[in-house]
């Protein structure tokens, strides 16, 4: 039987979702390269934290024992102050009884505020040699550390031996160094001590050609005459006695601010201070000692005075001290300022996000072993309870029954649109049915002779409906204002039937509370990589998932290519929605809300087409989350409502909020965090905890095949699954968050067929 649906004119006007289809178009592209550049730029966050942490670019090497044949003498027998005056070097020593006091590895945020406060109550500047990374992360301690009248020199940006490193290596430590102090306290310096150095009769052959480079760009190398050894926590009598000088005379006396526990260090400053005082010592910075040794003593400590030297080269120009005290310090300006400020406020970014996201991924990690904790509790009773007593004769503990067996005829709705190369094996299918049924298949304006070659079949009850192209909820809908019985039943035009399924999938109505039932929906071309691929989704991740949602009474959808409804229920609710592009997701919730229960009947199983590329495979996912996403807001309001439709709102959307969009837009982040976890901090933890997670997963999938009697050999495929396919499905879903945000619509996406699942006959393979 053949009727068509007349046309209301002669051109139909366009729908809502067609009128923004040429719109949404145009922005698909620029969507997509936004959700890239935020993925890129959090990936790029955390690249910055972990190398101010020394995750990345980390070289621990540190030389020791080194000749020094190379090294002039006089540079080994000099003082502690290495400059080069036109290329030749030059050292000086501390004038007697002048204490220099330096503070290496800071800044911190709990030890050099201490050190501070004890150098303020004891009227004493000091100079602190500062690591860059540190300084990034504590711009504040830096600018107070400064306007207290101490100065600031260069510890590079990653205290990494500089012996070790290439001349580019050297040349980014000091100016990586130079923009942190500009963007925390607006100076930059002459001033630098490379890590681990100490007496200047320590410089070897291979650090010699170091300190030369450093000069050349007009830096004062600082070394030190006595060395507290604070950082081998000695106790505060010793670091006492290892900082004095012997003999009255003049020392750089070394000591640290950062490092580790340095409650020592601030015990021993405050008596050591006192003790140099009394016998006589004179505490300056090392820019004051200089200018002692120049013949000028204005401005050295906290009395004001002239600038003092000039800056070296690439260094700054124009003091930014407030005496001789501060000579070393010039004002930043220019490009340097404004870098090292963004410098700074990258970093803070970076300190406030990565431990946060840290935090917010170990919450989300925590859910999801919940989630698959609680999907395999639940599934596991679902399958108890709905397979009790079957295939044993009802013995033990009696059968499962919905009630009286539902044996009247149903209505089976088949939209098709362009559905040439399936629609016949899909009708064939429905021919072998065992439960009484008729079918209506609704041709949406097909071009390709669908509705000719349904007609060609012959069957009695087949009848064909042509209607104008409106989109699949208008003909589902026009399918059931025409279906004659009370229980429809709705699947794909590529959708391949059970000979039972019909049969199954109706029992449920025997329970009057049951509104709608889901099917159990299988990918029938698995043998492809792709198709296996959903194989393992749809089984683990859709079957598994109904299961618990239907426990739980929270049934979020009810599969396109196999669900069945009561007629009444439908129209009850307006029927299939034009307002998103997940109508099955839609319809699903409006009978949640309107007190119907919904469940799944795993025996119903109908074979359908799963998209066979990738191009195809990211359309279909791109349109499902984005329709599920409007789904979730057109029904916001069920978070509030009282009664079945606020049950839904406060259990079955926070969990599809937090399983199918929250944890996969995160999830990527997950895999960014354990790729560098591999690559720089520790490879055999990481690569450990992303084969445990695995392992998990492998478990959830193989008890998922088990229920669903599927063979586990496609299982195979499930760490190759995690590396691409997962990736792919997680980009879908960013994508369609950024559509959603940027308010962007889509129109219905049609899939290429190729016709080729036929039968069911390969249930299980």
């Amino acid at each position: 039987m053949t009727t068509t649906t007349p046309a209301r004119g002669r051109r139909r006007a366009p729908s809502r979702m067609e009128r923004a289809a040429g719109r949404a178009a145009a922005f698909q592209k620029p969507r997509v390269i936004l959700a890239l550049l935020l993925l890129l730029a959090l990936t790029s966050v955390m690249l910055l934290d972990g190398y101010l942490r020394s995750e990345i670019g980390n070289d621990a090497r540190v030389r020791d024992g080194a000749a020094y044949d190379k090294v002039p003498g006089r540079i080994l027998d000099g003082g502690p102050l290495l400059t080069f005056d036109h290329g030749t070097a030059r050292t000086q020593s501390v004038p007697d009884r002048t204490i220099v006091l330096t503070f290496d590895d800071g800044p911190t945020a709990t030890w050099t505020p201490q050190v501070l406060k004890v150098l303020e109550e004891n009227d004493v500047d000091a100079t602190f040699f500062m690591v860059g990374s540190m300084i990034s992360r504590y711009p504040g301690v830096v600018k107070s550390l400064v306007k207290q009248g101490n100065e600031v020199g260069i510890h590079t940006f990653t205290h990494v031996d500089l012996s070790y490193q290439s001349a580019a290596r050297l040349q980014r430590e000091l100016k990586q160094t130079q923009l942190a102090l500009a963007g925390a306290a607006g100076v930059t310096t002459t001033l630098f001590r490379a890590p681990y150095s100490s007496e200047i009769d320590a410089v070897d052959n291979y650090s010699w050609p170091v300190y030369q480079e450093i000069g050349g760009l007009g830096y004062t190398s600082v070394f030190v005459d006595t060395d507290s050894d604070d950082w081998k926590k000695p106790g505060v009598s010793k670091i006492v006695r290892w900082a004095t000088p012997k003999k009255d005379k003049g020392a750089i006396v070394l000591m640290h601010d950062a490092g580790g526990d340095r409650s020592q260090t601030i015990s021993a400053l405050g008596t050591y201070i006192k003790k140099m005082k009394a016998k006589g010592y004179t505490f300056t910075t090392v820019s004051g000692a200089q200018a002692m040794l120049n013949g000028s003593r204005s401005g050295v400590g906290r009395q004001s005075g002239s600038a003092g030297a000039g800056a070296g080269a690439g260094v700054g120009a124009g003091s930014g001290g407030t005496g001789a005290a501060q000579a070393a310090q010039h004002q930043a300006a220019g490009a340097t300022l404004y870098e090292g400020r963004a410098l700074v406020y990258a970093v803070a970014v970076a300190e406030w996000v990565v431990p946060a996201l840290s935090w917010f991924l170990l919450v989300v990690g925590v859910a999801v072993m919940g989630r698959f904790g609680m999907m395999l509790v639940l599934a596991r009773r679902h399958h108890r309870q709905r397979n009790r007593g079957r295939g044993r004769g009802g013995r033990g503990g009696g059968r499962f029954s919905w009630g009286p067996a539902v044996t009247r005829p149903v209505s089976v709705i088949v939209p098709a649109y362009n559905e040439k190369e399936c629609i016949a094996n899909t009708l064939r299918s429905l021919a072998r049915s065992t439960h009484p049924i008729e079918i209506v298949v609704v041709d949406d304006g097909s071009d390709d002779n669908t509705s000719e070659i349904a007609e060609s079949l012959g069957m009695p009850n087949v009848r064909v409906v042509r209607q104008e192209n409106a989109g699949k909820p208008a003909a589902l809908n026009n399918g059931v204002r025409i279906a004659r019985h009370d229980i429809v039943v709705m699947m794909d035009g590529d959708t391949v039937f059970e000979p039972d399924a019909v049969h199954q999938l109706v029992q449920p109505f025997a329970d009057p509370e049951i509104g709608a039932v889901a099917g159990n929906a299988k990918v029938g071309n698995r043998t492809t990589l792709i198709g296996a691929w959903q194989h393992i989704e749809y089984v683990m991740g859709f079957n598994l998932d109904r299961r618990m949602y239907d426990l739980l009474r929270c049934m979020p959808t009810i599969p396109g290519a196999i669900g069945a409804f009561r007629r009444d229920a439908v129209l009850g609710v307006g029927g299939m929605s034009e307002d998103t592009l997940a109508e099955d997701t839609d319809i699903t919730i409006a009978l949640h809300r309107a007190g119907w229960r919904v469940v799944y009947q795993e025996h119903a199983r109908a074979w359908t087409e799963a998209p066979g590329s990738l191009r195809q495979l990211w359309s279909q996912r791109y349109r499902w989350s984005y329709g599920t996403m409007q789904a979730l807001w057109k029904h916001r309001k069920s978070l509030t409502d009282k009664g079945p439709s606020g049950r839904f709102g406060r259990v079955g959307m926070p969990l599809v909020v937090l399983f199918q969009i929250v944890t996969p837009v995160f999830a990527p982040l997950i895999d960014v965090f354990t790729g560098y976890s591999m690559v720089f901090v520790d490879f055999r933890a990481a690569l450990l905890a992303w084969l445990a997670v695995l392992a998990v997963q492998l478990v959830c999938a193989a008890y998922a095949f088990r229920l669903d009697r599927e063979k586990c050999r496609y299982l195979v495929m499930l760490p190759l699954q995690q590396l691409a396919y997962r990736q792919m499905m997680y980009l879908v879903l960013i994508h369609s968050c950024v559509t959603a945000l940027t308010g962007g619509r889509l129109r219905w996406q049609k899939l290429k067929r190729t016709g080729e699942v036929g039968t069911p006959a390969g249930a299980g393979r």
